[in-house]
């Protein structure tokens, strides 16, 4: 049996997988969390082979969970369940540890294919994740500018291009209104960008919102 933990701030969301994969004889939903302390306490309790991660959550983001499990040398296999578009966030996420990476817009069937085949140890890649890494392998593009950003440079990007103001982006992450002024100011350095509407022009051109 493969036991498998959700992770989403949805309920509704987390309502539709777990119901997908009790479809599947040999996979047990073993536990759920909304964010990030909920799921420190729900992985100490409940018994996980694989779980199923969302990127965009308040606190702490997918990515950095990742790389709190590979800190620790987790042996829980994570895959990633997002509505971001693959080629912006797939490959961050398989070099951040994630075994696998699934567009939430997918078919939900497949979420069960996908959990059998990062618990053997493979990693599971949609055909446009496959097509992009052989693309990237025949020719290596170069990098854009928002690749170069740190996990938290990159969700307060895509926080401000989704509108929020700097004081609810320091309630969600937890943070200083100060701590998030940095890190937007950091944004826009790398980004050679000035203000808050030509970054937000920046997240859309490059699908990052």
């Amino acid at each position: 049996m493969i036991q498998v933990v959700l992770c989403d701030d949805h309920a509704v969301l987390r309502r539709g997988i777990r119901d997908t994969l009790s479809e599947a004889p040999d996979i047990q939903v073993t536990g759920e969390a909304g964010g990030y302390s909920e799921l420190r306490d729900v992985l100490r309790t409940a018994p996980c082979d694989v779980l199923l991660l969302d990127l965009n959550m308040p606190g702490r983001s997918g990515l950095e969970v990742l790389a709190s499990l590979r800190e620790t040398d987790s042996a829980v296999k994570v895959l990633v369940v997002s509505m971001y578009p693959e080629d912006q966030y797939a490959l961050r996420c398989l070099r951040a540890g994630a075994q696998g990476y699934a567009n939430k817009a997918g078919d939900p069937v497949e979420l069960i294919e996908a959990v059998r085949t990062v618990m053997k140890g493979r990693k599971y890649l949609t055909p446009e994740v496959a097509q992009m890494l052989a693309d990237s392998l025949a020719q290596p593009s170069p990098e854009l500018p928002h690749e170069a950003l740190s996990e938290r440079e990159l969700q307060t990007l895509v926080k401000i291009a989704s509108g929020r103001r700097l004081s609810d982006i320091a309630e969600e992450l937890m943070l200083s209104p100060k701590t998030v002024s940095v890190y937007r100011s950091r944004v826009l350095e790398k980004l050679k960008l000035t203000n808050n509407a030509e970054l937000t022009v920046y997240a859309i051109r490059n699908q990052l919102v």
